[in-house]
């Protein structure tokens, strides 16, 4: 399983100041060099914290791939094109919230993501759709052939907190496996952290996470380098998984 480190909220510090620090692009350098095999930004439509010249810049440095997390609108798109990332993750966004809040409704809005899918895919950019474990959800984005999806881990990790995981975790499991078998390529992420991480890592039908918040809260304290090596080191030797209370 790889990693993918989402580095947004090295941004988020530099733009509380409107500084030119912390460099999102050196930390992305620093995620790599500690092992991360993918790096992930959020370009938001309010860029409240990773800039277009941030996505310009880390596609010409990362020796890794880029993951542009986005909203499927025709803005994006000419972003994405121009950009180039090696994927494009489509999200929802509301401008009022803290962080993407759940999966993308691919149901409700399959006409323009199919679209979408189609622009990116003929611009040579790779595509994954960030969806809730429902399954319904999981065959439409089959149906509008998306390569790709990303399963929001966002209820669980709730759980987690709560000690109440095991029926938010088993969603999980089984729309990693039902995605596979439709043939989609299956990452996940959303509130993963060095506590919970195990749970998830241990599924064979993920091939990649993304981890955002956690890291870089713990970089805060221990540096980059050691804050990602520690997330791989649990996600390569996942811990003895505790008994949920249902």
């Amino acid at each position: 399983m790889r990693l993918a480190v989402n580095i947004d909220h090295i941004a988020t510090i530099r733009e509380a100041r409107k500084s030119d620090e912390p460099d999102p692009v050196a930390a992305a350098v620093l995620c790599e060099l500690a092992g991360a095999q993918g790096i992930t930004v959020h370009l938001r439509g309010d860029r409240r914290h990773i800039q277009d010249r941030d996505v310009e810049v880390l596609r010409r440095t990362i020796s890794t791939h880029l993951n542009i997390e986005m909203s499927a609108s025709p803005e994006m798109v000419r972003v994405a094109q121009t950009v180039k990332p090696h994927q494009v993750t489509l999200v929802p966004e509301r401008r009022d919230e803290l962080t993407t809040e759940g999966g993308l409704d691919v149901v409700l809005h399959a006409g323009n993501l199919e679209k979408v899918v189609k622009q990116l895919v003929e611009s040579a950019i790779d595509v994954s759709i960030f969806v809730d474990p429902d399954l319904e959800q999981i065959r439409q984005c089959q149906k509008i052939r998306a390569p790709k999806i990303e399963i929001n881990t966002g209820k669980f990790t709730e759980a987690w907190i709560r000690g109440a995981w095991t029926t938010e975790l088993e969603k999980i499991i089984t729309a990693a496996k039902a995605a596979r078998k439709m043939g989609l390529v299956v990452f996940a992420g959303h509130g993963l952290n060095y506590r919970n991480i195990d749970a998830i890592a241990i599924n064979e039908d993920i091939e990649e996470l993304n981890i955002g918040h956690s890291i870089i809260a713990r970089a805060a304290l221990v540096g980059m380098k050691a804050a990602v090596r520690e997330m791989i080191g649990l996600m390569n030797k996942p811990r003895r998984l505790p008994q949920s209370a249902r």
